[in-house]
């Protein structure tokens, strides 16, 4: 029997479930609290509960699906890592500087020369040396690093080159605005950058938490990561664009709701420690929004 086991991390407490990959059928399940200080404590006193449960010969996990509702709480409660904005070209060409900094949701960024036009020609030559001093003055301060060039979107060339001098100077990620929307809307692709970067640090310690227990069980399976729209990615794609996993717990709520009910059209509420989140099924599948979520 071929198994998967379900892991929703949430505010309060953290599931797990054992599913008969072929029919779909509840094995076992189990529930631990989340243990904020220390994830990795709660996920495994969960996944170890849920294996002692699954019966004898039950079957091999052959795939780890992880859902979380750790990106909504951490919007929800402002409790991302503390990130440094490098905006490229946006001097002189963004009109209101303060709107700018309150959309970033960090006072810690800079202002850096270059940038490009809306054909993808250089608007102004890049400053390396500006980036480097930027780079340099808040490393020590912060976790992660989020580049947003003026119409990064038709050319990344900018950012790309200022991507690379954070991981020569620092150890720190650094995420580009390119690699997460094509919008050609400045500002907030510079606060969706921003966003995603101060998600990378809690991401990577919640992988690197069920990662090690998975290890601690013997399990060899793949893990994936429920995104914000109910499909699936890598592990390793989720750590570096955790802003696709907003919205993962209330997904997976919809989706087994879906499931269980057997309902076609409903209205789902997922009442959580943190938050409370609905989501509109029709004909089996969600309503999404083309703006997102607010």
């Amino acid at each position: 029997m071929a198994l998967a086991l379900g892991i929703d991390t949430g505010g309060t407490y953290t599931d797990a479930v054992l599913v008969d990959h072929e029919t779909s059928r509840v094995i076992a399940q189990a529930k631990a609290l989340t243990t904020k200080g220390d994830l990795a404590v709660g996920i495994r006193q969960a996944m170890e509960r849920v294996l002692w449960e699954r019966p004898s010969g039950g079957g091999e996990v052959r795939l780890v699906s992880l859902s979380t509702t750790l990106a909504t709480n951490a919007i929800v409660e402002g409790s991302g890592a503390p990130v440094c904005a490098l905006l490229i070209g946006y001097e002189g060409r963004t009109k209101d500087v303060a709107s700018l900094v309150r959309a970033l949701g960090t006072e810690r960024y800079a202002l850096i020369p270059g940038g490009h036009d809306i054909s993808g020609e250089e608007f102004q030559p890049l400053d390396l040396a500006a980036a480097r001093r930027a780079i340099v003055a808040h490393a020590p301060h912060v976790q992660a690093f989020a580049i947003s060039g003026f119409f990064g979107t038709r050319s990344p060339a900018h950012e790309l080159a200022v991507r690379d001098l954070v991981r020569s100077l620092t150890p720190l990620p650094a995420t580009c605005g390119h690699e997460l929307t094509h919008r050609l809307d400045a500002l907030r692709r510079a606060a969706t950058v921003t966003l995603n970067a101060s998600l990378i640090p809690l991401l990577r310690d919640l992988i690197a938490a069920v990662e090690a227990a998975m290890q601690a069980e013997g399990l060899r399976a793949p893990l994936m990561v429920v995104k914000g729209d109910g499909s699936l990615m890598a592990a390793a794609v989720a750590m570096e664009r955790p802003i696709e996993t907003i919205l993962s717990g209330p997904a997976a709520s919809a989706i087994g709701a879906r499931h269980l009910a057997g309902a076609e059209d409903a209205v789902v509420v997922d009442m959580g420690g943190t938050t409370t989140d609905i989501a509109l099924l029709r004909k089996g599948r969600p309503r999404l929004s083309p703006q997102g979520a607010e």
